[in-house]
């Protein structure tokens, strides 16, 4: 394993423990099983989208629309539990299978046409909101027992199974990046991606490829979104994407592309749902939640951007 990337992930959970300690200092019940269930229930769904997310910008893109698809896939899980009247175990495939289309749409005319992806996101993302309004008629949809073993705490753990599945899902996403030829070209690609194609390598594919995991795994936020609810949202996922970024960032993947890993957006989402926790346990308004977000993204950001400027002077 690489020591500078150890380096890096004590240093988020340095992070991370300096946050509990001064919350647990400055609020009186922030260190309690209530504040503990409030940042557990926050992590599998952010979980999942920022092991996408992480793939995307590894490879030199970006995905907005993940909290769009996020409400999409959830709006399908719901009117196929509820109206259609399908078992969990069917309508769960249906909402991972949506997510993971509309990623399709979105690296196709990406890769296809050759267009930013911030703006084919940034238009996925409206389509996917007003499509999500059309299929559930802009009402939100209660599934209730259907979806509540996901959300009931396990005997053994104690935890409901969104957790280790969403563990899982960084596990095996970290496995792809770090031991598999696929992940290896990623790099590749967000690095220097002109060199890849002239050393007679596919880049197409790989492109398309993470953000159809990207949606595929905004669909499985879905699910756990709607099992912690009870219900399908059709607002749900706004600002999600904002959330991922800044958990990706702060786990060390650069924004340039080429460098990151989703074991340090794990402890970014970590950290994130840590923040937003104190902050309401100190009744802070939405507004300062929103500028201590934003300036955790720009602080992560310029210490990406010192750290490349150091290494390419030590170079």
């Amino acid at each position: 394993m690489n020591r500078t990337r150890l380096g890096g992930w004590g240093g988020l959970v340095l992070v991370w423990l300096g946050l509990v300690a001064l919350f647990g200092t400055l609020a009186d019940h922030f260190l309690s099983p209530t504040t503990l269930t409030t940042v557990a229930s926050r992590l599998p769904a952010l979980s999942v989208v920022a092991a996408g997310m992480t793939l995307v910008i590894i490879a030199g893109g970006i995905d907005l629309s993940v909290g769009s698809v996020m409400a999409l896939s959830g709006a399908v899980l719901g009117v196929a539990i509820v109206q259609w009247g399908w078992p969990l175990a069917a309508a769960i495939p249906v909402a991972i299978v949506t997510g993971a289309l509309a990623g399709l749409g979105t690296g196709l005319l990406t890769v296809g046409l050759r267009i930013p992806s911030f703006l084919v996101t940034l238009g996925s993302l409206e389509i996917c909101r007003g499509l999500t309004y059309a299929v559930c008629d802009s009402r939100t949809l209660f599934i209730g027992a259907a979806i509540r073993p996901l959300s009931q705490p396990m005997p053994i753990l104690g935890i409901p199974p969104t957790v280790p599945v969403a563990l899982a899902v960084v596990v095996a996403a970290q496995a792809l990046l770090s031991r598999m030829v696929f992940g290896r070209h990623l790099v590749a690609i967000g690095a220097n991606e002109p060199a890849v194609r002239l050393a007679g390598i596919d880049t197409a594919t790989p492109r398309v490829a993470v953000f159809v995991l990207s949606g595929a795994l905004a669909g499985l936020a879905a699910v756990f979104a709607s099992a912690r609810l009870g219900s399908a949202d059709p607002n749900a996922g706004a600002g999600l994407e904002l959330a991922a970024i800044a958990a990706v960032v702060i786990g060390g993947t650069s924004l340039a592309g080429g460098s990151g890993s989703v074991v340090g957006s794990l402890l970014g989402v970590l950290v994130i749902a840590t923040l937003e926790a104190g902050l309401a346990q100190l009744g802070a308004s939405e507004p300062l939640k929103r500028i201590v977000t934003g300036g955790a993204i720009i602080a992560a950001v310029a210490a990406d951007a010192l750290r490349r400027r150091w290494a390419g002077e030590r170079g």
